[in-house]
């Protein structure tokens, strides 16, 4: 490889690095405590079927 070649794939790597930093700081500040509450009744109502029981079988 020549200088060139090293200097490029130093840049290329130290700007994926920052990308990744920065990503996972938005994603700490902003989509960390981000929860959403999903019960039985909803999601068979998304899906399209019927919500089972707790134990999971019907009867």
């Amino acid at each position: 490889m020549s200088p060139a070649d090293h200097r490029l794939l130093r840049h290329l790597l130290i700007a994926v690095a920052i990308k990744i930093v920065v990503l996972t700081l938005l994603w700490w500040v902003f989509i960390r405590e981000a929860r959403v509450p999903v019960d039985s009744e909803r999601a068979a109502a998304h899906l399209g079927g019927a919500a089972s029981g707790p134990s999971g079988a019907s009867k």
